[in-house]
């Protein structure tokens, strides 16, 4: 059962300490001065910029019975009719992070302001986009578990949105085969039938949903999941040490609200 991502990288436990110290050195660095209002609007302007369209429709959310690299936590399937929404292009970036908050807290600071943001808890995240919707006077929010795989699926059913064939996976992804360990701008593979990116590999995503070890009794209707273990939320997507095998369209794992761990960043959804 993939409940951590610890059950992917051995060295995880350390992995989380030196990203938190790591986190902060980092965001101890490389603070800007206070109301750096230009940093601020390109921010706003780019997430404004990324968002995608998502339309309304009915989808089989989780994996089948048999098949490959399924775990027990991706079942049982069962058929989600999903509202029109929209959701990021790409996971948050650097710099987008930085221009809303006005620091860094990423473990990789040297890939760039292009590469997703991650070393971020949910409720980090929690509060970005609180400080988000101020700025902006929008109402920028998590997607909820059933959206994020509708959006990933992009309307097809097979283990990833392109078909069955893992040998094309590194056309779309960053993951344990081609990442050399560490995160990649965003962006710079092919896009899914919605045109979304980066939803496999390069960083985990955090969506709003508690942690449940299984569908059953999950929500019909798109929406996220706020009942059972909700000191845990759900991570999507896979990062850039998993396995490709481990990447399909329906994995999925639980950690904790408040860990930070430089493979865990997330995109963002609007009505």
């Amino acid at each position: 059962m993939k409940t951590t991502p610890c059950l992917i990288h051995a060295f995880c436990a350390l992995g989380f300490a030196v990203s938190s110290l790591l986190g902060m050195a980092t965001a101890q660095a490389q603070t800007p001065a206070a109301g750096d209002i230009s940093a601020q609007k390109a921010a706003l302007a780019a997430i404004e910029q990324n968002m995608v369209a998502i339309p309304a429709g009915s989808f089989t959310m989780g994996s089948p019975v048999g098949e490959a690299d399924r775990g027990p936590e991706e079942g049982p399937q069962h058929n989600v009719k999903v509202a029109a929404f929209s959701l990021g292009k790409t996971e948050v970036t650097q710099a987008q992070w930085v221009g809303v908050m006005g620091y860094n807290p990423s473990g990789f600071p040297d890939c760039g302001p292009t590469c997703p943001i991650e070393n971020v808890s949910w409720e980090d995240v929690q509060v970005f986009i609180s400080t988000l919707n101020q700025q902006s006077g929008k109402t920028y929010r998590l997607p909820s578990e059933a959206e994020w795989e509708y959006a990933a699926r992009a309307g097809t059913s097979g283990r990833w949105s392109f078909g069955e064939n893992e040998t094309l996976l590194s056309q779309y992804a960053w993951f344990d085969r081609n990442s050399g360990s560490h995160t990649h701008p965003v962006g710079q593979k092919q896009a899914n039938p919605l045109g979304l990116v980066d939803l496999h590999g390069n960083v985990w995503e955090w969506v709003q949903d508690c942690w449940n070890s299984h569908y059953n009794g999950a929500p019909t209707n798109g929406s996220a999941w706020l009942s059972g273990n909700c000191t845990k939320r759900v991570q999507r997507g896979g990062d850039w040490g998993v396995l490709g095998r481990q990447l399909h369209s329906a994995t999925r794992s639980a950690v904790s609200v408040t860990n930070h761990y430089f493979g865990l960043g997330f995109r963002l959804a609007r009505n």
